[in-house]
């Protein structure tokens, strides 16, 4: 019975993937076309370093929950599932905090960059 629950997990999960992967193409050819409004363009219109910058907030949070995780497999006499879950947890956070702190001095740097 589990495993039926879990391959009908997995394949909704892949269904909702392609859907919304599909859902953003046509989004972004009917943008293309001119087929929207202003609104819309500016939603999905992102330059390259912003882009860049999302990459790296979710690369240092999954690197945040993937340390948490070895951590937990590594010391398990020391960290219970619930800690484990906590340390994730705390991880992801601090991964978010990282990726703040760097894009605020990005974002300084700019500023003087752009004032001199």
């Amino acid at each position: 019975m589990a495993n039926a629950l879990q391959m009908a997990v997995v394949f909704f999960a892949i269904v909702a993937i392609f859907k919304i992967i599909s859902d953003t193409i046509v989004r972004k050819r009917l943008i293309d076309k001119g087929m929207v409004d202003e609104k819309i363009k500016f939603l999905y219109n992102g330059s390259a370093k912003a882009k860049a910058l999302a990459n790296l907030k979710w690369g240092i949070v999954l690197i945040g929950i993937g340390l948490a995780a070895l951590l937990s497999y590594i010391f398990p006499d020391f960290i219970s599932e619930g800690g484990a879950v906590g340390l994730i947890f705390i991880f992801a956070g601090a991964g978010f905090l990282i990726y703040y702190f760097l894009l605020s001095r990005i974002a300084r740097e700019e500023e003087k960059g752009s004032a001199d």
